[in-house]
Order: structure tokens, then sequence, then C-alpha cells
């Protein structure tokens, strides 16, 4: 299934969802392992646990972050897969961010866990038929299709690939 297979486009989540090119699901997973969108592991390990602006996260939190949040869209797909039809809340990253150890970790030890994470991720969208993957609920006041979480789940990641590359990077200069 590809990005063209999700209708409606979902709103709110359109953001990321359009950050993947119109290609198979399976094929967007391989094209945007975590090894490959975040490819400059040595720069993100140098940029340890500085900021580019006060109150502004660093790589450790956007990548717990990434991580916190593939698990979440991945349980929305599972029930709405599996015709749970229970409206599901948003979540609020902010709260999530300040309740984890990232900054502890190691960007090698995140990394270690967003491969596995996908791996899982993929796993799960694997093993869902045509009319599974199709099957929609209400996840924060937006209708949207197993499909459209799993191109969530992908943009979301590249989304945060931008960021780090545009705001994070230059702070290596």
């Amino acid at each position: 299934m590809k990005r063209s297979n999700i209708n409606p486009m979902p709103e709110f989540f359109d953001r990321y969802i359009l950050l993947v090119e119109d290609i198979d699901i399976f094929e967007a997973f391989e094209k945007y392992a975590p090894e490959r969108v975040y490819e400059e592991i040595d720069k993100l390990i140098l940029l340890n646990e500085q900021v580019y602006a006060p109150e502004k996260w660093t790589v450790k939190d956007i990548l717990q972050h990434v991580i916190d949040n593939e698990r979440i869209m991945s349980y929305r797909a599972l029930r709405f897969s599996r015709n749970d039809d229970t409206v599901l809340p948003g979540y609020e990253e902010q709260l999530l961010a300040a309740n984890t150890i990232a900054n502890k970790r190691t960007v090698e030890n995140l990394m270690e866990e967003f491969s596995v994470v996908r791996k899982s991720t993929e796993l799960l969208f694997k093993n869902m038929s045509d009319e599974m993957i199709l099957r929609s609920g209400v996840a924060y006041k937006s209708e949207i299709s197993a499909l459209a979480l799993g191109f969530v789940i992908i943009g979301h990641a590249i989304h945060h690939m931008r960021v780090i590359g545009e705001r994070y990077f230059p702070l290596l200069d």
C-alpha cells in the first residue's frame, strides 16, 4: 500500500505523512530505517546535550521522543487494524519528555532502541492484511487509518532529522 492509498488524508497528521514519497509502506520503512534517517550518528554524538536555544530538547531528547511517538502510533495502528473503534486520546509530548532519562543514555543506546522499535513496527505492519491496514479509528480528534499511522511514524522521524540538521548541526561549526 502506498501513501496515495490513504483516504481521507487526516488533518494534523498530514504534516508528517506528506514528508514521505508516494511509495509502498514497506519500501518506506526500508528507505527510512533509523540508521539511514540518522546516518550522521557521529555528529549526533558530538552534539550530546547541546541545545540551539533555551528550553529546547537535546538530540538525545529528540531521539527518545521519536521512539516514544513510534510506540504510540504503532499501538494506535494495532488497535485500529484489529477493528477496535475506541476513540484514542492524544498525548502530551512535553510530559513524556520531562519524564525520561534520555540525557543519561548514550546516543548509541538510543539508536539501538530506535532500531529495535522500528523492527517491531515493521513486523506489526507486515502481519496486517490489506483490509486491516486500511481500517481506521479516531486518534487525537482525527480519523486515521493504520496505513496513515505507518506513514506518520516514518514522516515524524524525517521531520525531526530535518530539525536536527537545520538547528543542531550548525552548532558544530
